[in-house]
């Protein structure tokens, strides 16, 4: 427990707290009137606000997290992907139950009900957390286009693509998942309800016009490489990507190409009072990590 006096927003629990979503969430919410505990599974604060110490726990051992928990009025969970995922989130909720908080905000995943993981994973968390006569609000983006990050070495060698084809998705930023998690979070008319909200950005795009998007910004030529199945999983292969995470590139990939993903939804401007950032936005913001790539 801290010493910190009690503030009057009460105080709120973070998991995934180093992660993306995460860190933008605790950006702001250092600066709102409450009580913040930041879980983690190690003891690093490089990416947490300056004074913030992390909570550390092991999802082993659920005393961990009880007593993490202690004095917890709201929860939000934004896990990573990995293979315990389920498991650890279902541990993580029955113990915010039987700690006694009042609202736990998931991020969750929008998709069709589908076997692919991580889709089916959030399906199963989703359906434990509605056994619970408890608070919620379930947040579904739809696919980050922070994962674009990722494309930064492919677009240097000239190699970037994958197996989406000319498929459709409504990409968003992960700023825009903390913008909405933060209001649901202190705005007490959500603290009773139980609501599952689709988060997107403010129009689908293809990735080759992602791909121009990057030739527009970087002054030079960008180009998505469309591959079959088959190619793009012996190239992450070769690359020594692990099976799982081949099967979730190419699911995803199979999502991009049917445009599984590619509804327009109003929940971030009804949340925030703000139009969603487009991924032109993103590029711009994060132009730095493709420097190597522009025009010099």
């Amino acid at each position: 427990m801290s010493n910190v006096s009690p503030k009057s927003g009460g105080r709120i629990a973070v998991v995934g707290a180093t992660g993306r979503i995460g860190t933008a969430l605790l950006s702001q919410l250092v600066n709102d009137d409450v009580e913040l505990v930041a879980f983690s599974r190690n003891a690093s604060t490089d990416r947490l606000p300056r004074g913030l110490a992390p909570t550390v726990v092991d999802f082993e051992a659920p005393a961990s997290l009880a007593q993490g928990l202690q004095g917890v009025h709201k929860l939000f969970i934004s896990h990573g992907t990995y293979a315990k995922q389920v498991e650890n989130e279902i541990v993580l909720i029955d113990a915010a139950v039987a700690a006694g908080v009042k609202h736990i905000v998931k991020v969750s995943v929008m998709g069709p009900p589908v076997k692919l993981h991580p889709f089916d994973w959030h399906m199963k968390i989703e359906a434990h957390l509605a056994t619970y006569d408890v608070g919620y609000t379930v947040l579904r983006p739809s696919t980050f286009v922070d994962g674009l990050d990722r494309a930064a070495g492919a677009i240097a060698e000239g190699s970037w693509g994958g197996s989406a084809g000319k498929g459709r998705a409504n990409l968003v930023d992960t700023r825009d998942i903390a913008d909405v998690g933060r209001i649901a979070l202190l705005d007490d008319k959500f603290i009773d309800a139980q609501r599952a909200y689709h988060l997107t950005g403010p129009a689908s795009v293809s990735m080759p016009e992602v791909a121009a998007e990057f030739s527009r910004q970087l002054g030079r030529e960008v180009r998505y490489h469309h591959r079959s199945r088959t190619e793009q999983r012996e190239l992450l292969t070769r690359a020594g990507a692990s099976e799982l995470a081949i099967e979730m590139r190419l699911g995803l990939d199979l999502l991009f190409e049917q445009s599984a993903q590619a509804e327009t939804t109003s929940t971030v401007s009804d949340f925030t009072g703000k139009a969603p950032r487009s991924v032109a936005t993103w590029i711009s913001d994060n132009l730095s990590l493709f420097a190597s790539t522009a025009k010099a």
